[in-house]
């Protein structure tokens, strides 16, 4: 089953708050790497009027991740607790990073150019190494983004 938002969509009356996971702490979490997707523009001055949920190309990949069964879920940006980063629509692949499983080569192939460039407009896919995000192991402690709160 695909693994779809977890609150109504935008715009509908029932839209309550949700917490989005780090890319990071997924990849703690799951003791991988693990591979995301970003949306949006590439030059920066058009990053402001960006609305990930009026994203044609956003709809249009999650439409094929689901389509070909692939599990997907929010997932925010890797975790700065120096810096309060909205939600700007970025997407985990419950896929292994693993150029031999045939699943992983058929989303490649679809969000990549054999060259490495990205096929699609404003979609940029990532891979999150597990030894980067075990940088910020002591995020996972007990109170921590609390005590961060306070201090901010």
């Amino acid at each position: 089953m695909v693994n779809h938002y977890p609150w109504p969509p935008l715009g509908c009356p029932l839209h309550m708050p949700a917490l989005i996971e780090h890319i990071d702490a997924i990849a703690r979490k799951t003791g991988r790497a693990v591979l995301y997707l970003e949306f949006h523009p590439q030059p920066y001055r058009e990053w402001r009027a960006y609305r990930f949920e009026d994203d044609p190309m956003r709809a249009e990949v999650l439409a094929w991740l689901d389509a070909h069964g692939v599990e997907w879920a929010p997932c925010g940006p890797i975790a700065d607790p120096a810096m309060l980063a909205p939600w700007l629509g970025q997407v985990w692949l419950d896929v292994p990073y693993d150029e031999a499983l045939p699943a992983y080569c058929a989303l490649r192939d679809y969000l990549e150019h054999p060259d490495g460039t990205m096929r699609h407009a404003g979609v940029r896919f990532y891979v999150m190494p597990l030894d980067l995000a075990m940088q910020n192991a002591a995020h996972d402690e007990p109170g921590f983004w609390e005590r961060q709160a306070e201090e901010f």
